[in-house]
């Protein structure tokens, strides 16, 4: 019987809105240098070439967080700024991710929800990016989600990225030392969430409602287009 179900983040629970957090990124730190000489398409590769930094260490199971990229970023630039100026772009870099409002996918709450009355513990395993987990953790408190997860593991707190095993075992832990091989892992990635679910003994789901990885790895035990799919999955189990 599964007595706990785990999900990834991003392109999982939520994904960006229209305007993605690089453009309110690179329109905060612009009017921030208004009076220097770097214009925003300068603002604009700095975080590009940031986050293939970020993504280098990622995939090499390096951490890179949020915070280490603004500083990056801020070296990068190009220019001598002045101490003040540097905290007001490392605050701004941090406030982008922390008021953005992202869009959360088509029936997750309800699941959620039939979960709970279930009495299935539910989780996150996230991997963040330049968006910290406090930050993430208090966008689905704005939503009126936090309530609905019992535990977490984010990347930046736990001080590992998946696959690696310290970050699922974390989050079963903060869900009362579930066993793995009663819990369901939901993510979008092959590499990270697939991989790190069954390395540990969990079941694999692949949700690709948001994003349809297509990358040469092994398969999840199971693939849904929709979160409500996943109770029928239940149901079988």
């Amino acid at each position: 019987m599964i007595e706990a179900v785990t999900y990834d983040f991003w392109e999982t629970i939520a994904r960006e809105a229209q305007e993605s957090l690089l453009e309110r990124r690179t329109r905060a730190w612009s009017e921030l240098l208004r009076d220097s000489e770097v214009p925003p398409e300068t603002v604009r590769q700095t975080f590009e070439e940031t986050w293939r930094i970020h993504s280098e260490h990622w995939r090499a199971g390096r951490q890179f967080s949020p915070v280490m990229a603004a500083e990056r970023a801020v070296e990068d630039l190009g220019v001598a700024v002045s101490d003040r100026l540097r905290d007001e772009l490392l605050d701004a870099f941090a406030d982008a991710g922390a008021t953005a409002e992202l869009v959360v996918n088509e029936g997750l709450e309800e699941t959620l929800d039939e979960l709970k009355r279930r009495g299935i513990r539910t989780g996150i395993i996230c991997d963040v990016g330049f968006t910290s987990g406090q930050q993430l953790r208090a966008f689905l408190e704005r939503r009126g989600l936090l309530r609905l997860f019992d535990g977490w593991a984010f990347s930046d707190e736990v001080g590992v990225y998946k696959p690696d095993p310290a970050i699922f075992a974390r989050a079963l832990s903060s869900l009362g030392d579930v066993p793995a091989d009663r819990a369901l892992h939901v993510g979008d990635l092959r590499r990270t969430d697939v991989a790190g679910a069954r390395a540990i003994g969990m079941t694999s789901v692949r949700y690709r409602g948001a994003n349809d990885d297509d990358e040469d790895l092994l398969e999840a035990d199971h693939v849904i287009d929709h979160h409500p799919q996943l109770l029928a999955i239940l149901d079988r189990s």
